[in-house]
């Protein structure tokens, strides 16, 4: 397999507080080729959000990177300086923030809020930029983006705005995308047209997406490959339609198991029993050890190793008694 484009390895990220740490994210590997969209998903609280974060090195400030690494092309992202690194987002590096509305100034009009990330990294005079940012709205599908350009944040729908900040984030053409919850909140007519937005940059830019989102729905119609976190780890990864169909993992079993059918087998909706552990210490054990009704002993005795190759295809799990192994004997 060619070099990914973004590859991550062993990445660990702390929350501290004056009474708490929490361990957002431990241990976390995976890779990305370009131009291909990895899907990651889990329950609120997951950590897949400041996985999220941590690549373009935008974490709050109670927030740390404890262990691992980052690279984008080879380039160690941890490594490089702030003033290097600003260079990176929004030129090779973007973001799509789970809140439209939110990630957009709401005293200056649209036009001026995309020509300004086109003026911060390009050679542009305040006119062209105003230009190809009118383009840019039209390019991600907004009827009459003259009026657009013209219009402030509160005068747009939801929707809209996630079209402005997939313009924006794509305004230069960046390698790598990575969309925090682009849907939430949006009707299904406006979900699948963002969708399709991020469909085409694939397609015609050869974009890699890494999508961080808790549907299911949305990883099926798009993703390649998906990885499962749960508690701060990927508990699962692999092709799309591989774990749709067979999950490994009884928490990805599970997850997939409380989705509601249109076939009417399902006569009430399955539920995963508990809650996920808050994550204040280091696991000691399986963190899914308390709402998983396959755990074996050595479950209590160490948290799984990372993941491993397991069943058939390019699949790996972290699981002590994944599904295929228990059913098989």
């Amino acid at each position: 397999m060619a070099q990914p484009l973004l590859d991550v390895r062993g990445l660990s990220v702390e929350y501290r507080a004056r009474d708490a740490t929490v361990y957002a994210v431990s241990g976390v590997s995976f890779a990305l080729q370009p131009g291909e969209l990895l899907a990651i998903v889990g329950e609120s609280g997951s950590g897949k959000s400041t996985v999220g974060l941590a690549i373009p090195r935008l974490l709050p400030a109670e927030a740390a990177i404890t262990a691992g690494a980052i690279s984008l092309a080879g380039t160690n992202l941890l490594a490089l300086p702030d003033a290097e690194l600003r260079s990176y987002r929004g030129r090779r590096i973007a973001m799509i923030f789970q809140d439209p509305v939110a990630g957009l100034n709401p005293v200056i009009d649209i036009g001026s809020q995309v020509a300004e990330i086109l003026t911060s990294h390009l050679d542009l005079g305040r006119r062209e930029a105003r230009r190809q940012a009118v383009d840019l709205l039209y390019r991600v599908g907004l009827a009459e983006p003259e009026r657009i350009a013209r219009s402030y944040p509160f005068q747009l729908s939801g929707g809209m705005c996630q079209r402005v900040m997939i313009g924006i984030a794509t305004a230069l053409d960046p390698q790598l995308l990575i969309a925090d919850e682009p849907t939430s909140a949006l009707d299904v007519t406006v979900q699948a047209q963002i969708l399709y937005q991020l469909e085409r940059l694939r397609a015609e830019r050869g974009t890699a997406v890494l999508l961080v989102t808790h549907d299911f729905g949305v990883v099926a119609q798009v993703a390649d490959r998906v990885a499962v976190m749960y508690a701060g780890r990927i508990v699962e990864e692999g092709p799309v339609r591989d774990i749709l169909r067979r999950p490994l993992h009884p928490y990805s079993h599970g997850l997939l198991a409380t989705l509601p059918r249109v076939d009417g087998v399902r006569a009430h909706l399955h539920q995963i029993p508990g809650s996920p552990p808050e994550m204040t210490a280091p696991a000691a054990r399986c963190p899914f050890l308390p709402r998983c009704s396959k755990a074996l002993s050595r479950c209590r005795e160490a948290p799984p190793p990372p993941l491993e190759p397991a069943g058939e295809g390019n699949r790996r799990v972290a699981c002590y008694n994944p599904i295929w192994q228990d059913t098989a004997g």
